[in-house]
């Protein structure tokens, strides 16, 4: 039986180990933060979460969507007929609400179809924008200043921020400058609106986690807080969504949520946790409902992140800590006040 022997591996070096000192040792070279968050796990979550379905699961669904369909108005076609012919008054008066119910139905589509192109709006926007930013000439940047403009025209709490923006326009002659303008003019005070219901829909599930003794409760409470709080923070980046809308939006937040969940831990949700822990010494429903208002937080910042007509700029993302901060401060004095 034959002995198997391993060779000696021998790595030859470009230069001598004693020639090589920390002065002239190369440097270590730095993580990108953005490549962690680009990881197979945050890959598949987001194609999990936020991609469409595949070609043949869409044809699936829609032939048997066609189906029920068909099978629906052969059945509301045979009722109405054998009612007229029995009952001509009833039948007549079914029709009636048939054509009322469908010109309702027809109202709300419509709608429904806006919601979506305001949406549909607003990523196309902040596209453009990051396009802007990166390219750095000023025409392209003067292009979505005055989309962005256009955008929030008939807002009666912009009317002085734009005009103070229009009077600045004819003096700035650089892209960066041009967007900040624009960005501090319309933005801010929107973002400042944002984070105030974000403040309230934290502070609401703090204090029903806290106050409910049944975590079914507890649950939907969160859920109908969370939602409403999304379509609220839609509204003021001016996207008002219905149905549909809010649905497709509460995904992609949702998706955003998971994507950048490690990161979000890593960073600020840190601290709200451990401030639950600590508070839940002293009282577990309480502490239960600091970290529900946490995550509550955590989906409002990514809710703006996504109807926000620019993406935020490195570290000017609002903190989910200082917001728990104020949502619990505002606990705190309504408590002594009432």
């Amino acid at each position: 039986m034959g002995e198997n022997r391993s060779e000696p591996l021998v790595v030859e070096l470009p230069v001598s180990v004693e020639d090589v000192t920390p002065e002239t040792a190369p440097p270590v070279p730095d993580v990108d933060r953005s490549a962690a968050q680009s990881s197979t796990a945050f890959q598949a979550t987001t194609l999990m979460f936020a991609s469409r379905p595949g070609r043949a699961l869409r044809w699936a669904i829609g032939f048997f969507s066609a189906f029920v369909v068909m099978t629906a108005c052969l059945a509301i076609w045979e009722f109405l007929t054998g009612l007229i012919l029995r009952f001509p008054v009833l039948g007549w008066l079914a029709v009636l609400l048939l054509v009322c119910a469908s010109i309702a139905a027809v109202y709300v589509a419509v709608k429904e179809i806006l919601a979506l192109r305001r949406l549909t709006r607003l990523d196309h926007l902040q596209q453009r924008a990051l396009n802007a930013r990166t390219s750095d000439t000023l025409p392209q940047a003067q292009a979505v200043c005055a989309e962005l403009e256009a955008l929030y025209r008939g807002r009666e709490e912009l009317r002085w921020q734009a005009a103070r923006f229009t009077e600045q326009k004819p003096e700035i002659f650089d892209a960066d400058a041009m967007m900040e303008a624009a960005e501090r003019a319309f933005l801010s005070p929107l973002d400042r609106l944002a984070e105030q219901n974000i403040e309230a829909a934290a502070r609401q599930v703090t204090t029903l986690t806290a106050l409910m003794p049944l975590a079914l409760v507890d649950v939907i409470a969160t859920l109908i807080t969370n939602l409403r709080m999304i379509r609220k923070i839609a509204e003021i980046y001016g996207g008002r969504s219905g149905f549909l809308g809010s649905w497709r939006l509460t995904r992609l937040v949702l998706a955003h949520v998971i994507a950048s969940g490690a990161v979000a831990i890593g960073d600020d949700l840190i601290g709200s946790f451990a401030g639950g822990s600590v508070l839940a010494k002293f009282s577990r429903k309480f502490g239960e409902g600091v970290i529900n208002g946490a995550l509550t937080a955590r989906v409002g910042v990514a809710a703006m992140q996504l109807c926000r007509p620019f993406a935020f700029q490195d570290g000017a993302s609002p903190n989910v800590t200082g917001i728990m901060k104020r949502a619990l401060l505002g606990v705190f004095v309504s408590y002594r006040t009432g």
